[in-house]
């Protein structure tokens, strides 16, 4: 390859890594609380003798079945819809044992009035999308609209329990009008669609051709390796000094979704 070609194809090269390395910044602006406990109470709802309860209730639930449970109150969603929150939310914690993918979380966002419940991978057989509708319309969403935050997050994490434990929601009862039912991958684990996928086509071209013109193929391995790494995810260190963390469980983006 000439010189003269291999120049504007370096310059394609770096146009198309810079891009990829925005979008995984761009995945990467929000500022998710800190792990603190099994109830997070950032939106500030709940009285601390009902949060000590919480807190209780779900130690021994995760003392009898290694299940991790964990329910996050927010200021505000940050600009992403809920769904978007709470799949990088749970992955950011890593709630749930690794090898067993058994965690889930109850988030309340007070502000745009809604409410999910994000499921981990292993326990979607269970805690089902229309399990999770259930509580939701059934539990939470009617105390939310008196206000009652605090008996409304008790009851779901009773019946998120009691879904697990075996004794499902009846979900005919279930009006489906303020809870839509949300699951599968989200967006940002389907792999490169729309201008993504673009990119990634033009830097594999790109690529080999430089593979190809030498020490072209030593610059263009480097920017390539440089645009992996800048998408890339940390992972979490929780539990500073002994105190509870995630497992590194996984989530998929199952579960549900309300609002009142």
């Amino acid at each position: 390859m000439s010189h003269l070609l291999r120049i504007p194809l370096l310059a394609l090269l770096l146009t198309a890594t810079l891009a990829l390395q925005a979008q995984g910044l761009q995945a990467q602006e929000i500022d998710f609380p800190e792990l603190t406990g099994r109830v997070v109470d950032r939106a500030e709802l709940l009285d601390p003798a009902t949060e000590t309860r919480l807190s209780e209730r779900l130690a021994a639930h995760e003392e009898a079945t290694t299940e991790q449970l964990v329910v996050a109150t927010l200021p505000d969603l940050q600009g992403v819809t809920i769904e978007e929150y709470g799949y990088q939310l749970g992955r950011h914690w890593g709630i749930g044992q690794e090898e067993k993918d058994n965690g889930a979380l109850l988030i309340v966002a007070p502000n745009e009035r809604k409410v999910r419940i994000e499921v981990g991978y292993g326990l979607e057989g269970r805690l089902t999308d229309a399990q999770s509708s259930a509580i939701i319309n059934q539990t939470l969403t009617p105390a939310f609209r008196e206000g009652d935050y605090a008996r409304g997050i008790s009851e779901g994490v009773a019946a998120m329990i009691r879904v697990l434990g075996g004794e499902p929601m009846d979900t005919r009862a279930t009006s489906g009008t303020t809870s839509g039912i949300t699951s599968g991958t989200p967006a940002d684990e389907q792999g490169p669609q729309g201008p993504a996928s673009i990119l990634f086509f033009v830097m594999f071209v790109i690529v080999m051709s430089l593979v190809r013109g030498g020490r072209g193929g030593l610059l263009a391995g480097l920017l390539l390796g440089g645009a992996l790494g800048g998408g890339s995810r940390g992972g979490g260190g929780f539990g500073d000094g002994g105190g509870f963390g995630g497992g590194g469980g996984g989530f998929g983006g199952g579960g549900a979704s309300g609002g009142w």
